[in-house]
């Protein structure tokens, strides 16, 4: 049998002790700082410890505090997380899950019709997130796709579900006015960056023995999807991945003006908790994603 104290007891001590104060404990969890007291107060009772030193109006927290709270904020996260996932996900035919803005939009978007009539009974609840951050222990998400070098814990499981590889694209427009057909030429352009990956047009000229000198004409956006739009204004030529792409290119929306690829080293990976127990949902988005892309891949 544990030995636990009461739970309005420890979230009134959590608050108090991170927040500094009693008062602004009380505000948190909309009681009186005269309550919050007589919780902390019964569970240094319940302790046989001093958790706070009270001075005056002041409180400051103790070293056997400072050490329980580090464990009762961990044990109030986990009780947080698996609360959310219980309320908001009660049917095992539903799923949370978030991607990249430029993955969501340009991937995955387009096939989802594809998804839903094979699997008409999966509620999918789809939301944009960071592109290299997932936080499952203070979400509801189930699943998510990561971009960057693999993650490094333990506690996910990973999947390879594409490796980067960028072109560069520019619309037809574009390439028919400037002449665009060498590498010469797309260096004369102004070449369209993404904020965060600002060495891939160094490295891609480079592959092919093209210095950039510094004067080259350029633009920077902070997001794939803004880069790519500019391309299709015709302001310049991005680099982007064709997977990203298939639709645009298809429809001749956006064209690739010199035949030269960049295997960037990232990567685009389907990642969950190793602790979570798969449902129905989740497995059949799992294996629905990793054989669409390697069709995908082999198309390319």
């Amino acid at each position: 049998m544990r030995r636990l104290p009461p739970l309005n007891a420890l979230r009134s001590f959590e608050s108090a002790a991170r927040l500094g104060s009693f008062n602004k404990a009380a505000d948190e969890l909309f009681v009186t700082p005269s309550a919050v007291s007589h919780q902390i107060k019964s569970l240094e009772a319940f302790l046989g410890l001093k958790l706070f030193q009270r001075e005056k109006r002041q409180v400051q927290i103790t070293v056997a505090g400072e050490k329980y709270l580090v464990a009762v904020s961990h044990a109030l996260d986990e009780l947080d997380a698996a609360t959310r996932r219980l309320i908001s996900a009660p049917n095992t035919s539903s799923l949370t899950f978030e991607a990249p803005p430029a993955f969501l939009s340009r991937w995955l978007m387009p096939r989802i019709k594809d998804f839903q009539a094979l699997y008409p009974d999966v509620e999918l609840r789809l939301s944009t997130g960071a592109v290299n951050r997932i936080d499952f222990d203070h979400t509801d998400l189930d699943m998510a796709v990561y971009f960057g070098d693999p993650p490094d814990d333990d506690d996910i499981e990973v999947h390879l579900v594409h490796r980067s590889v960028v072109v560069p694209v520019c619309s037809p427009r574009k390439m028919e006015e400037h002449q665009i057909e060498t590498l010469a030429d797309l260096k004369k352009q102004t070449l369209i960056h993404v904020t965060s990956r600002r060495n891939e047009w160094q490295r891609l000229l480079l592959k092919a023995g093209i210095s950039m000198t510094g004067e080259e004409k350029g633009l920077s956006f902070s997001s794939t999807q803004l880069a790519l739009g500019a391309a299709l204004e015709g302001l310049g030529v991005a680099l982007s991945d064709k997977a990203l792409i298939t639709r645009e290119l298809q429809y001749g929306q956006l064209v690739v003006p010199v035949d030269i690829e960049l295997l960037t080293g990232r990567a685009f990976y389907l990642v969950y908790p190793k602790d979570r127990q798969l449902t129905y949902g989740m497995r059949m988005f799992r294996e629905w994603l990793l054989e669409v892309m390697e069709l995908t891949e082999d198309a390319f």
